[in-house]
């Protein structure tokens, strides 16, 4: 048996190909549970919950209706809902002055209002679980705790959803409800894809790293399995799978020009 064995998970967020969603939906089903996989193209969705053997639905986490339909979904094909996880997000990645006002509104509407229709809809669910609990694990960013530069709107809306989540679980940790926080930091995945092409990028963040590497969707899957099984009594926490990087923090704007400048160079020489 695996260590999810009997467990009802929802992954919203998992719609393109290879993502920290997708990852994480793979290795819970390879766990045992019952998964339905969620985010906003359907074609992709409904390939994965094939592969997986789950189940999939399409959410848009800015509408409420939707997210609260999702529920229902889950109920519907699962019976209840024993895990929530949100991987939803954008990298809003703008100076503080650029940033327009359209902007603005679509990032609180995704990582902070969204959040708040995910919780109200699945703490909702697990109130209704017999026996009553269940895991809320909500996905943030290492930046919150490591600033890094030109990124005010997404750490801002990320800030505010971890609040949101420490407030989940002071409020039902009574109805044995957990909530937790998982902070990846510069991981290769879709969204990441342009700035691991870029030559000398990551030379600029390794060395930020103590445990010598970037972490990977695969670690920020297995903190989610943790923290989603019966083994974790924990709840109100940020789980940092990033390889120690709080200790020295992200490298600065300075730092990555250099690093990116030194690289274009040596190509440039060759």
């Amino acid at each position: 048996m695996g260590r999810l064995a009997g467990k009802r998970a929802v992954i919203i967020g998992a719609a393109t190909k290879d993502n920290m969603a997708q990852v994480t939906a793979r290795l819970f089903a390879r766990e045992g549970a019952s998964v339905l996989v969620a985010g906003r193209k359907q074609a992709a969705l409904e390939a994965l919950a094939q592969e997986i053997g789950g189940h999939s639905a399409v959410c848009d986490l800015t509408s409420r209706s939707s997210v609260f339909a999702l529920a229902d979904a889950a109920r519907d094909a699962m019976g209840g809902v024993d895990v929530a996880i949100n991987a939803s997000g954008w990298g809003l990645l703008k100076p503080l002055l650029d940033v327009t006002e359209d902007e603005l509104d679509a990032i609180v509407a995704l990582q902070f209002t969204g959040v708040h229709h995910f919780l109200q809809a699945f703490v909702g669910a697990m109130l209704e679980n017999d026996p009553s609990g269940g895991s809320i694990i909500q996905l943030s960013s290492a930046t919150t705790r490591a600033v890094i530069s030109n990124h005010a709107a997404y750490i801002g809306t990320k800030a505010g959803s971890e609040a949101l989540i420490r407030c989940v679980a002071n409020d039902f940790g009574a109805a044995g409800i957990r909530a937790n926080i998982v902070s990846p930091a510069f991981t290769e995945s879709p969204m990441t894809k342009d700035a691991f092409a870029t030559p000398g990028l990551v030379d600029a963040f390794l060395p930020r790293y103590p445990l010598g590497r970037l972490n990977t969707a695969q670690d920020v899957a297995n903190a989610c399995l943790w923290l989603a099984s019966d083994e974790a009594f924990v709840t109100g926490e940020n789980l940092q799978p990033n390889g120690g990087l709080r200790l020295r923090g992200n490298p600065q704007e300075a730092d990555i020009a250099a690093a990116v400048g030194a690289a274009m160079a040596k190509l440039q020489a060759q």
